[in-house]
């Protein structure tokens, strides 16, 4: 999801003027670029079907298992070499580059949906809609690369460096970036990954360099439980979540760097006429700065004792006490990609190549990880237009000609940035 799928739209930072134009505007001016780009013409109804043929192939979260199957079998049939699943359910295979054995280009869409095992994933397609839960976010992406594939194929292009293109596991919230943490922490290729690249819904336009960070948590408050008219006087978890929500939602944060907050779950209790003897929040925390993101965590974490301790206070532990258990369930760092990397450049210069204003944007993807590590990342638009992201609504518009241009730009970005020949 830009995990939601969504980018916070900033307005232009501070960028150097790019130094990759003239490198830009010859690449799209070229004969093999030409041929790729009417590749991804030709292939359109391929694509089509694919995203349908994905969408359809049910993705929850942890069990993201049948979808990568099937993806690293499109993989293979596009001959990347050394098509794997790795411990962790990252599917990808290898396009050799003209270079020696050694550092990489990753290019990743990811498997998982935000939507439950069970859910009717079939696709409706009413004129130029596509409907179906998850044939966004972020199925749209992943026949894009298999697209790229064959594109850069069919142009007779060579990448300088290997590109390895990935349908990664773990992207969505339950998932908390686990195919990422795996790939540049524990992986066969994480001290090899020279440039990323991460694709979601979206058009050409948008550029996401920068990574809000997150923190969720559970808190379950327990007591006693009892009857509402017999045990009558003793002590609630209800009356002691409560007050920790009154707590919670009237924190202070600040507007800039974007600091938000939420009550996103209140769940417990057993009856009408019972006294719960558990109740839980769960909640998530945000914010563009990692100092704002740590204050707010901070505050946060001393609202449940104080809690605890106010619903003790004020009726009967006669029976026992309130106590509040506190659970880490999400951690997204926060980060950003240098204004002067070579990859964000290169990826503006493409635009300005094809006349296109880039949009920069802070938003939760896959490249909050190599970001918060300080490894050059950017999150693109892989060219489809798409509403309703994680609703049972969700959609995709087809605009054939709109979408060949938005694909060919995300292609001419991987064949810049790889310095493809």
């Amino acid at each position: 999801m830009l995990c939601t799928a969504a980018s916070i739209v900033l307005g232009s930072p501070a960028l150097a003027a790019p130094s990759y134009d003239a490198q830009a505007k010859a690449l799209l001016g070229s004969a093999k670029y030409k041929t790729a780009k009417a590749k991804i013409a030709a292939d359109y109804d391929r694509i089509i079907a694919d995203i349908i043929k994905l969408t359809e192939t049910e993705s929850p979260p942890f069990k993201e298992k049948t979808r990568g199957a099937l993806y690293k079998e499109m993989l293979a049939a596009e001959g990347l070499a050394d098509v794997t699943t790795d411990e962790e359910g990252n599917v990808y295979g290898t396009l050799k580059g003209s270079g020696a054995p050694g550092p990489v280009f990753v290019v990743t869409a990811h498997l998982d949906t935000v939507f439950p095992a069970g859910t009717n994933v079939k696709v409706k397609r009413e004129g130029n809609r596509l409907a179906a839960p998850g044939i966004g976010d972020d199925t749209s992406s992943l026949p894009v690369l298999l697209a790229f594939i064959r594109a850069i194929k069919a142009a007779g292009f060579t990448p300088a460096t290997d590109i390895v293109f990935m349908g990664n596991v773990g992207e969505e919230g339950p998932g908390d970036l686990r195919g990422m943490r795996y790939l540049f922490n524990k992986g066969p290729l994480k001290d090899r990954i020279k440039y990323f690249i991460s694709f979601e819904p979206g058009r050409a336009d948008r550029i996401t360099n920068a990574g809000a960070g997150s923190k969720r948590y559970k808190v379950t408050f327990t007591g006693p439980g009892g009857h509402s008219m017999g045990d009558f006087g003793i002590v609630s978890p209800a009356y002691a979540l409560g007050d920790a929500i009154k707590q919670f939602g009237e924190m202070k944060v600040p507007a800039k760097p974007k600091t938000v907050f939420n009550v996103g779950i209140v769940e417990g209790g057993t009856s009408v006429n019972s006294i719960p003897f558990a109740m839980a929040m769960t909640i998530d925390m945000r914010s563009e700065g990692k100092t704002e993101l740590d204050a707010e965590e901070k505050e946060f974490l001393a609202i449940p004792p104080r809690a605890a301790a106010a619903e003790n206070a004020a009726r009967s532990t006669a029976k026992g006490k309130v106590g509040y258990d506190i659970k880490l369930i999400g951690d997204r760092p926060v980060g950003a990609v240098a204004m002067d990397a070579e990859i964000l450049q290169k990826a503006v210069s493409v635009r300005n190549a094809a006349g296109i204003k880039t949009s920069f944007g802070t938003g939760s993807s896959d490249s909050n990880i190599p970001w918060s590590m300080g490894r050059p990342a950017i999150t693109l638009g892989s060219g489809f237009e798409t509403h309703g992201a994680h609703s049972l609504d969700e959609d995709m518009i087809l605009d054939k000609p709109t979408d060949i241009e938005n694909m060919a730009i995300g292609l001419a970005t991987v064949l810049l940035i790889a310095d493809a020949k």
